[in-house]
């Protein structure tokens, strides 16, 4: 009875003693009730908002930022990172096993203690092998703090993915717009090149006709060559539009596809007087919040290391001079203590 009033102690302990302080999440005072259709709203949140302009365009722009993105990329790398850490401090919650094996060759002295008969080879090959296993008993929490810590950083590392993911998408969208809308431009800049040139021509008839005098043909003159010179700025502009969305999509700079015209495209319906909740779903705020989740956990970690570390190890292995029968040879070792 009373071993088995230890080991449940022993059980007890282990399981629960966990040193440093718990998270909890910090209140918030929200409504009750929201003023607009909430399951609205959220269906607007959750859709491929971008769809919602209608251009069959910038949804494959879209769709190749996610695929060839650089930045997702590396985000999606980072996550896989944080996994690796998180199953590497979990693995230390469990016993270590390791092998090993040795293969010498050696020669024995004639003369030694006890010495050979004369007749003997001195030379010998002994092979050995041996198996060995540790436990660090986790008696304070550090390594289930540390755990929850690695834990905490994968689901930040996947909140910065979604922020990452969710700008990029922003910014093909935006580009796409603003690429459009210098388009728009470009044609109004040439169309008022046209007509202004169209006027000076009007413009030189009439004078060579008397109508009009040397002072208004200069003034048009001058309106039309400052016509022209707007269009190779909208050029310009049009061009950088193209190499920002180029790279947004993993490419070289070069020419994007246009779809519809700024005047086609449809905004996205935005319900009004959204509800304060919706911040709780955003990227940052809940990477944050798992930041300070894992920086919450290390304070227990760190405490944890006040208190002693105990370990188990044992260790079993066997040596014999015959490849055939090592493992079970006449020589054998074993160890068990605890560290």
């Amino acid at each position: 009875m009373k071993t088995r009033a230890l080991a449940a102690l022993v059980a007890v302990a282990l399981a629960g003693c966990t040193v440093g302080p718990d998270y909890v999440r910090p209140g918030v005072d929200t409504p009750a009730s929201w003023r607009i259709d909430y399951p609205k709203a959220a269906d607007v949140a959750n859709a491929k908002w971008w769809e919602q302009f209608g251009d069959p365009v910038l949804d494959e722009l879209v769709e190749t930022a996610l695929r060839e993105n650089r930045d997702i990329r590396v985000a999606a790398a980072r996550v896989d990172q944080f996994l690796g850490t998180l199953d590497s401090t979990r693995a230390q919650l469990f016993p270590q096993f390791g092998y090993g094996a040795d293969v010498s060759r050696a020669r024995a002295s004639h003369v030694g203690q006890p010495p050979l008969p004369p007749n003997a080879d001195p030379y010998f090959t002994l092979y050995q092998g041996s198996l060995g296993a540790s436990w660090q008993l986790d008696l304070f929490g550090r390594v289930r703090r540390l755990s929850e810590a690695a834990q905490a950083q994968v689901y930040a590392s996947e909140q910065a993915q979604r922020g990452v993911v969710l700008s990029v998408v922003s910014a093909v969208a935006s580009s796409y717009i603003g690429l459009r809308a210098l388009d728009r431009q470009l044609e109004i800049a040439q169309a008022t090149a046209a007509n202004f040139g169209e006027t000076a021509r009007i413009f030189e008839l009439r004078f060579k006709a008397g109508a009009v005098s040397m002072t208004e043909v200069v003034q048009i003159r001058s309106q039309y060559l400052q016509a022209l010179a707007a269009i190779p700025a909208f050029q310009q502009q049009i061009a950088a539009q193209e190499n920002l969305i180029s790279i947004l999509l993993g490419r070289n700079p070069g020419p994007v596809a246009r779809g519809k015209t700024i005047d086609q495209l449809v905004a996205p319906l935005i319900p009004a007087d959204l509800p304060s909740a919706l911040l709780q779903r955003r990227p940052d705020i809940l990477q944050a919040e798992q930041n300070l989740i894992a920086a919450n956990a290390n304070i227990g970690a760190a405490r944890a290391l006040y208190y002693p570390t105990i370990s188990l190890t044992g260790l079993l292995g066997s040596a014999s001079t015959a490849f055939g029968n090592f493992l079970s040879g006449p020589a054998t070792t074993w160890a068990l203590a605890p560290g």
